[in-house]
């Protein structure tokens, strides 16, 4: 099974210097992009992860979620070819 990096997005605020912009991380790096009015906060937070994930030439299918602390998002690659790590089961899905 070929293992990725989860990827984190975080929304900043607009400052005196920048405006809104969203920040997609993962320990082999990360990457900052201007908010986007013409889409939704999801959409903004999607980008930025295909983005980063795009530049450090991780391919696939990512799933999306929310974090904990409701300060982002989180991505997971869920690639269509692989084994998964677990599956749960039962009707509350």
């Amino acid at each position: 099974m070929r293992s990725y990096q989860a990827i984190t997005t975080k929304y900043f605020g607009a400052s005196n210097s920048k405006g809104s912009r969203i920040k997609a991380s993962a320990a082999a790096g990360s990457i900052t992009l201007h908010l986007d009015n013409a889409l939704s906060i999801e959409a903004n937070h999607a980008k930025a992860a295909r983005a980063l994930a795009e530049k450090l030439g991780w391919r696939g299918a990512w799933a999306m979620g929310g974090m904990p602390d409701d300060q982002g998002y989180c991505f997971v690659c869920s690639d269509i070819g692989a084994a998964p790590a677990f599956i749960t089961e039962g009707a509350d899905r």
